[in-house]
């Protein structure tokens, strides 16, 4: 599978003027948003559980790296967008802590899937995190929250599946304050050339077997396959976050580039 070329005055996500990618398919835009809600709320329930499957548990290693190497400190207010079932926002939420009655730390679950939001409502809830969280859908395209409002802005393994990425990408600067951090955990492009073949069989057919039996779905897994290979590779996304008035922008690949941390700063 080729990955787009990050040259392309296009980028991957983008069809026609009135088209986008819904992996490998050229939908309406319009109709973009529908199509991965739909996607996700089919696998909310065994979201997690196919993530350990299909990484043999390397997410967890990734989403820990991820929040521990963040600029974050105790009272600090983060947003965690397409937050899902809550990995990264309940490991964040050990790093703001309380500083105190008057600046408590507090992490906003913000995703734009009620069914995802739901599930990671009900696992803080479950594990007795009640405090510190709040939960918001909202669509990371047009972000419900006044301008310099968090000093934290986070999204993993969420950025692929929004239609319009730079309308994203600036929403997430506006709503930082001024010396505030962006970081993206994302798949991106495998930089091994030995290593493509394996992923490529592993991405195309084990992922989606592995999606009808522990999801009974098969299709959404080859979706999230395909999401991969259009998403933006390191060096383009890193120039579209410098165009959406980041600086100090810079990437670090995990994993031989199977996933990539871009991070950014508002100055």
């Amino acid at each position: 599978m080729n990955t787009p070329d990050p040259t392309s005055e296009k980028t991957p996500d983008q069809g026609h003027a009135d088209t986008t990618h819904f992996g490998y398919r050229e939908v309406p835009t319009a109709e973009k948003q529908k199509l991965v809600g739909e996607v996700f709320s089919s696998v909310a329930s065994k979201y997690d559980l196919m993530n350990d499957a299909m990484s043999l548990g390397i997410h967890r290693v990734w989403k820990r790296y991820f929040v521990a190497t963040a600029q974050v400190r105790k009272g600090d207010r983060v947003l965690d967008l397409a937050g899902g079932t809550g990995d990264i926002a309940a490991l964040l939420r050990e790093r703001v802590g309380n500083a105190g009655a008057a600046s408590k730390g507090c992490v906003v679950l913000g995703d734009i899937n009620g069914e995802m939001l739901r599930v990671g409502r009900d696992r803080m809830t479950n594990r007795g995190n009640v405090h510190g969280f709040e939960y918001v859908q909202c669509n990371a395209e047009a972000l419900p929250f006044p301008d310099a409002s968090f000093d934290l802005v986070t999204i993993a393994f969420g950025l692929r599946n929004v239609t319009d990425k730079d309308a994203a990408l600036r929403e997430m600067q506006r709503v930082l304050k001024v010396g505030g951090q962006a970081r993206i955990l994302e798949f991106s492009e495998v930089k091994a050339d030995w290593f493509k073949p394996i992923y490529d069989f592993h991405s195309f057919k084990i992922l989606p077997k592995l999606g009808k039996l522990f999801a009974g779905d098969s299709e959404s897994y080859q979706y999230l396959a395909e999401s991969i290979r259009q998403h933006p590779p390191q060096d383009a996304l890193k120039a579209m976050m410098e165009t959406a008035g980041f600086a100090r922008c810079d990437y670090k690949n995990l994993s031989a580039g199977i996933v990539a941390i871009h991070t950014g700063y508002k100055v």
